[in-house]
C-alpha cells in the first residue's frame, strides 16, 4: 500500500522534529570574541537562531585579544575563536599547540577597505605628508609586534622604495592609536573601522590610503578551531560552520558599494550596535565595512604572503606551512549541504 502524499510530508516532518526538538538537549559551543565589527558574522549566527536551528547553543566569550584565546583552545577550555594570524599564532602551532585557522572572518578589498592609513590631521593640512616616502623617519602606529599589519606596512613601504626599517614602528591597540594621534606621539597609524571614521570625524586623522591600493587582497581575521573541535567534537564543527556561512551571507548581502546599505542593512547595524556598545547609528553607516568570504575560504595568497614577511622579519620560530596551520574541511563538508554561494554580492 502506497502512502498518500500528505502521510509522507507528516512523517518527513516528525522525523526532523525528533531531531532538533526540545527532547534533545542542545550542544555546547564556547566561542571566543574581542568584540571587534568584524565580530558581527558571529554575533548574527547567534542573534539570528542559526547556531540554534543546528542545535547549537552558542556561548560568547569576549577576550582582551585574539592572543589570548589561544592557550585555552590548544587545551580545550574554548572551541571557537575570532582572531588573525600572526607570528604569534604560527609560533604556538609550531610548538604543537592543537589550533587551526578554518575559515574567513574578514578580507580586506576594494571597496571594503575597512583597514585604512590615517594620517595626522596636521600633517596633512600643512603639506607635510603626500606619499609614503613621507613618512619616512616618522612613527607609525601598529596594532601588535608580529601582527599582519606589520606585512601590511612592509607592502605599503615598498611603494616608496622603503622598507620598515625606515620608520619608527609604535605597537598601539586602534583606540590608543587615537590618543597617540591626537596629542603628537605617532603620525600615523594602520587603522581599521570604525576608529578610522572617528578619527576623520574628530579632526584627529584623515584617511591617507586604503590598504587596497598597496595591498590589493588581504586576510584580516580567521576563524579558528581548537582541539575540541578538531578531534573530539567534529560532527559541531561542522554544524557550527553551516550556521556561521549562513550568517555570513546575511551579512554580505547587507553590503553595497562599500557600505552596510543593501538589504537587512538596518538588522547588522542594530547588531553591530549591540555588539560595540556604541549608541551612534550614523558611524556605521558612514564607516566602511569588511567582507567575508560567503564560502568560508581563506585567502591562501595573502596567508602565503604574510608568512613570507614574518619568515623574512625573524619572527617565526620554526618551520610553519599552510599544511599545518590551516583547514579547510570544515568549510567543504558545511558547503556539500549548504550549497555554493550564489549571490548575488555586493
Amino acid at each position: 500500500m502506497t502512502a498518500k502524499p500528505s502521510l509522507l510530508i507528516a512523517i518527513v516532518v516528525a522525523a526532523l522534529a525528533a531531531g532538533t526538538g526540545p527532547g534533545r538537549a542542545a550542544e555546547n559551543v564556547s566561542i571566543g570574541i574581542v568584540g571587534a565589527v568584524s565580530d558581527i558574522t558571529l554575533f548574527l549566527a547567534e542573534k539570528k537562531g542559526y547556531f540554534r536551528d543546528e542545535g547549537l547553543n552558542a556561548n560568547l566569550l569576549t577576550f582582551d585579544s585574539g592572543a589570548k584565546m589561544v592557550a585555552p583552545l590548544g587545551a580545550g577550555q574554548l572551541d571557537v575563536g575570532a582572531g588573525a594570524w600572526s607570528a604569534g599564532l604560527f609560533n604556538a602551532v609550531g610548538r604543537g599547540i592543537d589550533i587551526k585557522i578554518v575559515a574567513d572572518k574578514a578580507t580586506n578589498k576594494a571597496p571594503f577597505d575597512y583597514r585604512v592609513v590615517i594620517v595626522r590631521s596636521a600633517l596633512i593640512d600643512q603639506g607635510q605628508v603626500k606619499s609614503f616616502a613621507d613618512l619616512k623617519g616618522r612613527k607609525i602606529g601598529i596594532t601588535a609586534k608580529g601582527a599582519a599589519d606589520e606585512s601590511s606596512l612592509n607592502e605599503a613601504m615598498k611603494t616608496a622604495h622603503l622598507t620598515p626599517a625606515d620608520i619608527e614602528r609604535v605597537y598601539l591597540g586602534f583606540s590608543a592609536q587615537l590618543v597617540a594621534l591626537s596629542n603628537g606621539g605617532i603620525d600615523a597609524a594602520f587603522s581599521a573601522e570604525p576608529d578610522a571614521t572617528i578619527a576623520v570625524r574628530k579632526h584627529i586623522a584623515a584617511k591617507f590610503a586604503p590598504n587596497s591600493t598597496f595591498y590589493p587582497v588581504q586576510e584580516t581575521g580567521v576563524i579558528l578551531f581548537g582541539s575540541n573541535l578538531l578531534e573530539k567534537r567534529r560532527d559541531i564543527g561542522v554544524k557550527f560552520m553551516r550556521a556561521y556561512l549562513r550568517a555570513v551571507r546575511f551579512y554580505d548581502g547587507a553590503l553595497r558599494n562599500g557600505h552596510i546599505a543593501g538589504p537587512g542593512a538596518d538588522a547588522v547595524i542594530a547588531a553591530l550596535m549591540e555588539l560595540t556598545k556604541t549608541t551612534d547609528a550614523s558611524v556605521f553607516r558612514e564607516m566602511t565595512p569588511s567582507w567575508c568570504n560567503p564560502d568560508g575560504k581563506t585567502d591562501r595568497a595573502s596567508f602565503n604572503k604574510d608568512l613570507a614577511f614574518f619568515r623574512a622579519e625573524g619572527t617565526l620560530e620554526g618551520a610553519v606551512s599552510g599544511e599545518k596551520v590551516l583547514d579547510g574541511s570544515f568549510v567543504e563538508a558545511a558547503l556539500k549541504t549548504l550549497g555554493p554561494d550564489t549571490g548575488p554580492r555586493n
